[in-house]
């Protein structure tokens, strides 16, 4: 294997050479594109006899593995905690926003792994239906409810920019939907969307229906049992109960309080929350 990675070495010191992108290289290889930045790195700063020779002496021997400061393990599993269970990526960019230190996503689950039980990988291969593709924000609005017993959380997520809403109700009626639409439109959308999504729900029909076209060009309404067509807002939903409301049922004598907690939420997804989908950045990131 070493004299393998040799050849490579000299394979990917010649390319540099005539100017091939890194990343190339990388892929021409068959490398992870750090490793062959450590590699040019080196020869550049060594030369390129001296630097396989350094190699080679590394490569000697077994190595004893590295070791995890308990003070870092303990950062992460804070993070942790305090993000609501979230993914080892959003570990990994609250580790380099706040502690500036740098880590794998791999050694974070590593790490996680000692404490807590790591969910398997989502089936990346799962066959999904035609969805609405948006390509910049205010194209496609997908829009849902939440049920919370004597409360119901209107929400509306921009499946571009991320940016979402939740409104809370005192019931479930096309008028509540209407009401709904009229509100978070202007506030959140800019008051115009290309296509604006929902489910054959009662609360999506009448005043609603009437009047969404004053909002958007369209109005599609997802097929029945094609969950996966409202996969965005779906997911936010997951995210208004595990970080926000949870799973239990509400009076609605308690609907000022929950309003607020929701308005608290709204701010730190927007600015604070990083979002796999728009590159690790809050929806509205400064």
């Amino acid at each position: 294997m070493e004299m393998e990675n040799i050849t490579k070495i000299v394979l990917a010191w010649e390319l540099f050479e005539q100017d091939v992108p890194k990343s190339h290289i990388a892929k021409k290889l068959n490398k992870n594109r750090e490793t062959v930045i450590n590699w040019i790195s080196g020869v550049q700063s060594f030369g390129l006899d001296q630097f396989l020779d350094k190699y080679l002496k590394a490569k000697k021997g077994s190595r004893a593995p590295r070791k995890v400061d308990a003070l870092l393990k303990n950062i992460i599993w804070n993070i942790r905690d305090r993000e609501f269970d979230c993914c080892g990526q959003k570990i990994q960019y609250f580790l380099k926003l706040e502690h500036n230190i740098d880590l794998s996503v791999t050694k974070i689950y590593d790490i996680l792994a000692e404490k807590y039980v790591i969910k398997s990988k989502w089936a990346k291969n799962t066959k999904r239906g035609d969805l609405p593709y948006a390509q910049a924000p205010r194209q496609v609005i997908q829009m849902d409810t939440i049920d919370f017993g004597d409360i119901f959380a209107f929400t509306a997520v921009d499946t571009f920019s991320k940016e979402a809403d939740v409104i809370l109700k005192p019931s479930l009626t096309a008028l509540d939907g209407f009401e709904f639409l009229k509100t978070t439109m202007p506030r959140r959308f800019n008051g115009f969307s290309d296509l604006i999504q929902t489910d054959g729900g009662s609360e999506f029909e009448a005043e609603f229906k009437n009047n969404v076209l004053n909002y958007t060009n369209i109005h599609r309404i997802a097929r029945p049992y094609k969950k996966n067509e409202q996969s965005f807002i779906e997911t936010f939903n997951k995210t208004v109960r595990r970080e926000c409301l949870g799973w239990i049922k509400y009076n609605k004598s308690e609907l000022p309080k929950l309003t607020h907690i929701v308005e608290t939420f709204l701010k730190r997804y927007h600015y604070h929350r990083p979002h796999m989908g728009i590159g690790m950045k809050p929806p509205l990131s400064i």
